[in-house]
């Protein structure tokens, strides 16, 4: 059965839900910053549609404190697969991989989560493994089309954007760690499309929570150190603590 759409009533709610996200963070403050500390590889943070940097702040910081060396992108805000952004984008993981001498870490939230798995097809040499955050990560899903369609529309893109390839769409399979972060209260993009096909190294771990609000979701916060946390090579399914377990439903 294809991908669904998201629930109106879900989407509605989206802000205030990603409200009491953010207070369910300053609640369980005192236990998150127990969590895994980072080795030092660099970890690069993609945020959603329209969305930049300034969306990624709080995510970023979280984990900065907690030791993992993460960047934010360089494209401004994200307006889409523009020749501009899939350039830089290489770009930049390149430059990581290559300053540091260490493969690098993805995370993507919605949107940008498509950009670390294309990224993670295109260059695995370079990417440690990917975490994406409410990302539509199945592959056929009607929902990348319309996406596509909004994009080659759009008002301001460059003439023959709708011939360039989408970062959706490298070739090659996923060879890299993956874990897809999604909530059944999604109320941007449905949880069906947010999940893998289960193989080696790839799960689907839910949370409780809303779209707009994973990336300061504290299940959430605590999963990414301890995705980014973890020696490369030495990859093992999540397991959340104790404390946080209300946050994550079973199902998988």
């Amino acid at each position: 059965m294809p991908p669904r759409a998201p629930s109106p009533a879900w989407l509605l709610t989206e802000p205030p839900r990603a409200g009491l996200d953010l207070a369910a963070l300053l609640a369980t403050w005192p236990l998150l910053v127990t969590a895994r500390r980072g080795d030092g590889h660099p970890v690069l943070v993609l945020p959603g549609l329209l969305t930049g940097n300034p969306a990624t702040t709080l995510l970023r910081g979280v984990l900065g404190l907690l030791g993992h060396n993460v960047s934010g992108w360089s494209g401004g805000t994200n307006r889409g697969p523009t020749e501009r952004n899939v350039r830089q984008l290489r770009a930049h993981l390149e430059q990581l991989h290559r300053s540091s001498g260490r493969r690098v870490s993805l995370v993507g939230w919605s949107l940008g989560g498509l950009y670390a798995q294309e990224l993670a097809r295109a260059a695995p040499g370079s990417v440690r493994g990917i975490v994406t955050l409410g990302s539509p990560v199945v592959r056929w899903a009607p929902w990348l089309r319309t996406v596509s369609r909004i994009v080659d529309r759009s008002p301001g893109l460059p003439r023959g954007v709708d011939s360039l390839p989408r970062p959706w769409a490298e070739r090659g399979s996923l060879r890299v760690p993956a874990t897809s972060v999604y909530t059944r209260t999604d109320g941007v993009v449905h949880w069906s499309s947010c999940k893998y096909e289960l193989r080696p190294r790839r799960e689907n771990v839910e949370v409780r929570g809303s779209h707009l609000g994973l990336a300061h979701n504290p299940a959430v916060l605590w999963l990414l150190a301890d995705r980014l946390g973890m020696a490369d090579g030495a990859w093992t399914p999540f397991r959340p603590p104790l404390a946080l377990r209300p946050w994550f439903p079973r199902g998988r």
